[in-house]
């Protein structure tokens, strides 16, 4: 069964904007991840390129490109679609950013959290 936690109230991300999360799954686990707000859609996706594994920001909240077109990675400059993190430029052409689910209750986004979400210590 999911389980959603508050994370912020909508009007803290800007349109265009983005926002960077860190949320404790359980005593073990963290998911960064982040959220992207442009044209009214938001979409969250885990914080971590399909290259590298590296996280995406240039800076705190920063995941766009200068233009607030793309998401963009500051390693290796990939490009990723906002509306599904879809890899259109850079060295993860055709891959794509690990969605995270959100839900919406009047002004206040959640992260919705599966067990699928919590994976088991290794060696389990």
């Amino acid at each position: 069964m999911a389980k959603e936690r508050a994370l912020c109230a909508l009007r803290d991300i800007a349109d265009p904007g983005t926002r960077g999360f860190e949320v404790a799954l359980d005593g073990q686990q963290v998911l960064r991840f982040f959220v992207v707000r442009k044209a009214g859609a938001l979409a969250a996706y885990r914080n971590s390129c399909p290259h590298t594994g590296a996280p995406l920001e240039w800076l705190q909240h920063q995941f766009f490109d200068l233009e607030q077109s793309f998401i963009q990675c500051a390693i290796h400059g990939a490009l990723f679609r906002p509306e599904d993190g879809y890899c259109v430029r850079g060295p993860c052409v055709g891959r794509s950013l690990e969605p995270v689910e959100l839900a919406v209750r009047g002004e206040w986004l959640y992260l919705v959290v599966t067990p699928l979400d919590v994976q088991p210590p290794p060696g389990c």
